[in-house]
């Protein structure tokens, strides 16, 4: 089976800083990828590039059957929302909807109202909305037009944790239908929880790439189950590596 995301020696260098080196992994329909690692390691300029919102100085991203990344085919939700306050859900996800040229916004728009548990509050300004409320939307906007990628920078940052666990529902009810999710996230609790892989950068370069419980056993952690902890792996394996 062709990968969703196909990501080839991605290099990124912003003057003398080399933000990203020679980084390479593929993704498969329905898997959920944690990007994790230090400040600094490189993985809000990975996503950016996965989504297209950044060109690499070396490699390439490729959709399904090889189509490029800026073309529909990744849906991106960045740290920082793009949503205008004074317009409403509804509103906010229907002007997304026409950016994309959707043939038809308006069944795209009330989907996703569904599917984000919104449909009540459709009308309601952005700014009435909590942040975990605000947080669902801006997710939606990047799965307007149904794209079989979604890469999202730190999609739980600043949710308390009823907050978080209503968006990962969302989040997991897509990857459940198929679509592959790619995130990156300092909250190494909800990367045992929801992560079928993760992968480790540090200063640029991608040092791990397989199952959160293989990583915690090169570290010298147990099964999640057993009490293991991936956020002390993560230091383990960093520090046996001299990073």
């Amino acid at each position: 089976m062709s990968p969703a995301l196909s990501v080839r020696g991605v290099a990124k260098r912003f003057g003398d800083l080399r933000a990203l080196h020679d980084v390479s992994f593929d993704a498969h329909a329905g898997e959920v990828i944690a990007v994790v690692g230090p400040n600094g390691a490189g993985k809000t300029t990975l996503l950016s590039i996965i989504a297209g919102a950044l060109s690499p100085s070396a490699g390439s991203v490729a959709g399904p059957a090889g189509a490029g990344a800026a073309n529909g085919h990744i849906g991106w939700v960045p740290q920082q929302p793009a949503l205008y306050s004074k317009l409403s859900a509804a509103e906010n996800l229907r002007l997304f909807a026409r950016l994309e040229k959707l043939a038809e916004p308006e069944p795209a728009v009330q989907r996703m109202l569904e599917q984000i548990g919104l449909r009540e509050r459709a009308n309601d300004r952005l700014d009435e909305l909590s942040g975990g409320n605000r947080q669902r939307v801006n997710v939606a906007i990047g799965l307007i037009a149904d794209p079989p990628v979604l890469a999202l920078d730190e999609p739980s940052a600043s949710l308390d944790p009823g907050q978080r666990e209503r968006l990962w529902e969302f989040i997991r009810a897509r990857s459940s239908s198929g679509t592959s999710v790619v995130f990156s996230t300092h909250t190494l609790g909800e990367v045992q929880r929801n992560a079928s892989r993760v992968l480790v950068l540090d200063q640029g370069e991608l040092l791990f790439d397989g199952a959160p419980e293989a990583l915690m056993g090169q570290a010298g952690e147990g099964a999640p189950q057993h009490g293991g902890d991936l956020e002390h792996a993560l230091v383990a394996f960093l520090e046996h590596l001299g990073r």
